[in-house]
């Protein structure tokens, strides 16, 4: 039965955070035991990471004032063709939302190589379901709280936003550069294909496991977002470049699906090819995302 952090763990970590000097420590059985960075920035009240899971990937950031006034949470998850990346490239974003009021998890999850899909969405919803049940030690109101992924980690947060029929207290998911059809994906990676439309090609069958579409349909299926669309999921936000490899097409075909049961969905496309975090940083995309969001989680 997996272990997660409970309350001494999370005692702990106010001991530790309250100790001058840099601090960690490393699980060794029983409750995974949190590791607070070393210098944490001076804005910052309390920040940690926590384990949510057994496997070294299953860690997460958490950011949180203890101010006692509840505040809703953004959650972040990396991008990286399922097989790379980590929450550390996320720092600079999770700091954004921090800023802005809001608790912020920033998470890490299994990448391919160590699990196929559905991995990496347990992960997510894992974590989730971990912060949601201590959400009184991070002054976090479990019921708003919003998803924010990047190219890979766009497809997953869009996974947990159509996830059975609904996910409680999700009020948005937004996704940049999202893949959200594993399926066209690797469709659009056959011949005459560029190098990253070849790349993500080769990724998506990693997630799966080793298997193509006709190998393992179930898995596919499973992978394919829109497929999943009920009147209970979050809206959504999502934003591409114009001419990039993981192309608008792609959430168009999930906005059908939401709108054919009720569920709101925006796409932004934004001239140009940047993918991912260089996209976040084009002029007013970071802007409209946080405003997308600020709205999702106002009362």
């Amino acid at each position: 039965m997996r272990k997660v952090f409970g309350f001494g763990a999370l005692a702990l970590a106010a001991i530790i955070l309250s100790s001058p000097g840099p601090a960690s420590a490393t699980p060794v059985g029983g409750d995974p035991t949190p590791s607070p960075t070393a210098t944490p920035p001076a804005s910052v009240e309390d920040r940690a990471t926590f384990s949510y899971g057994k496997h070294v990937r299953q860690r997460m950031d958490i950011w949180w004032r203890k101010d006692g006034v509840v505040r809703p949470a953004v959650f972040v998850i990396h991008g990286g063709w399922w097989s790379g990346g980590d929450k550390k490239y996320m720092t600079e974003v999770s700091r954004s939302y921090f800023q802005l009021g809001y608790v912020v998890v920033n998470i890490n999850y299994r990448l391919a190589q160590d699990a196929a899909w559905p991995a990496q969405r347990t992960d997510a919803l894992d974590s989730i379901a971990t912060v949601r049940r201590h959400a009184a030690q991070f002054n976090m109101d479990p019921d708003r709280y919003a998803l924010i992924g990047f190219s890979a980690g766009g497809h997953i947060g869009a996974a947990v936003g159509t996830y059975g029929d609904g996910v409680p207290g999700l009020r948005g998911v937004v996704g940049i550069s999202p893949v959200v059809s594993p399926r066209t994906a690797f469709e659009d990676g056959d011949e005459g294909a560029d190098h990253e439309q070849r790349k993500l090609r080769k990724a998506t069958i990693a997630l799966a496991g080793g298997c193509d579409p006709t190998e393992c349909p179930r898995i596919w299926s499973s992978m394919e977002v829109p497929l999943h669309a009920t009147p209970q999921d979050a809206p959504m936000l999502s934003v591409h470049s114009t001419d990039e490899f993981v192309p608008p097409y792609q959430s168009e075909m999930l906005k059908q699906a939401l709108n054919e049961v009720g569920v709101a969905m925006n796409i932004r496309a934004v001239p140009g090819v940047q993918h991912s975090s260089p996209l976040y940083r084009e002029p007013g995309v970071a802007e409209s995302v946080q405003s997308w969001i600020i709205a999702r989680l106002a009362r």
